[in-house]
């Protein structure tokens, strides 16, 4: 990529740190310019480790730089509708960690404010970018497997989150589950008809009292016939446990787990190995510098971006769904008006 594109993050967390590593260090053509936070001094000191010229407390200064092009929103959950909003405004392109918004009115009224300010959004859906998961998109668009019958997802953590995290999440349809919708969408290349969600408190009863569930099996029925399943656990304790098959009318595909190693052992007593990789930071590492390549490239040469407004709105409504379906015991129809009017496309 020969051009060059000047960059402003907003947020110097977790997630923060790894976009600004990658764009300073992995990611040719980027050219962070700064760097800024609430907590000022976070933002000061992965500046100062980066080499980055620019750091400061308000967002703001970023969307008075007449230099910077585009702006990725690593903040609080919930300030990215309001960033990404006032950053178009200022005519800077957007890359926005999901979710936009808890609210879809909010994420409706950004997408429109982006819309009307003639910039791009892409949603942080990584997922869509790993190496593994592109493989069984492509086996399913070129009809390797021939017509897709069943999707089987698996996407359970190794630990729990904090309490005070699970309080705060929007709930686990919300902070997890919505990768797997996203990922359910992109896999298989049709839109969602209608879910139904079994779940529960099996790991830790906290998270029970919080209001929240930590175990779910959630049933998807797609516009294309395609009957889908999504198995969530707040708990595996062998690891980031991340797999999905597809069952096709000429065969199949499937994606293993991630390890640091591809050692075998074999004794006397059993065959084993080590476990996978521990946490999403390891194994999507390559996907968080691919998604964001991928934004460049879309801005540098007008392009659409791989994953827009459209796609982090649809995969928090489906979140609601779930979440309604659960509550209610039945199955929550998104097609027909019954919880969700008119948000997904004609194909249905």
């Amino acid at each position: 990529m020969a051009k060059k594109l000047n960059i402003g993050i907003v947020g110097a967390g977790r997630i923060g740190k790894v976009h600004a590593r990658n764009l300073v260090y992995r990611i040719p053509g980027a050219c962070l310019r700064a760097i800024v936070d609430l907590n000022e001094d976070a933002a000061r000191g992965l500046a100062a480790e980066l080499g980055v010229p620019g750091a400061g407390a308000d967002f703001r200064e970023l969307l008075t730089d007449p230099e910077i092009q585009a702006v990725l929103v690593c903040s609080s959950t919930d300030t990215h509708a309001r960033i990404t909003q006032e950053a178009a405004r200022a005519g800077k392109h957007v890359f926005c960690e999901k979710p936009i918004s808890h609210s879809l009115a909010e994420i409706d009224e950004t997408l429109g404010v982006v819309e009307k300010a003639g910039v791009k959004l892409q949603v942080g859906f990584n997922r869509r970018f790993d190496a593994n998961f592109r493989r069984v998109r492509r086996a399913v668009e070129s009809g390797e497997i021939g017509e897709p019958s069943l999707i089987h997802i698996v996407s359970r953590d190794p630990a729990p989150p904090p309490i005070e995290y699970v309080k705060s999440s929007g709930g686990m349809f919300l902070d997890m589950t919505v990768h797997d919708f996203d990922m359910a969408r992109f896999l298989i290349g049709a839109e969602i008809e209608e879910v139904f969600t079994l779940a529960g408190v099996r790991v830790d009863p906290a998270i029970g009292a919080a209001g929240d569930v930590d175990t779910a099996v959630i049933l998807l029925k797609f516009c294309n016939g395609v009957i889908g399943t999504i198995d969530n656990s707040r708990r595996a304790s062998y690891g980031y446990d991340q797999r999905v098959e597809i069952l096709g009318s000429k065969g199949s595909i499937a994606t293993m787990n991630n390890y640091p190693n591809q050692a075998v052992i074999s004794d006397g007593q059993s065959v084993r190995r080590d476990l996978p990789l521990n946490f999403f930071m390891d194994r999507y590492t390559e996907s968080f510098v691919a998604e964001v390549a991928d934004f460049m490239e879309a801005v540098l040469m007008d392009r659409p971006v791989p994953v827009g407004g459209a796609d982090g709105r649809i995969s928090v409504a489906m979140a609601m769904a779930a979440a309604k379906s659960h509550l209610e015991g039945r199955p929550i129809n998104l097609v027909t008006g019954d919880y969700f009017p008119n948000f997904l496309s004609a194909d249905c």
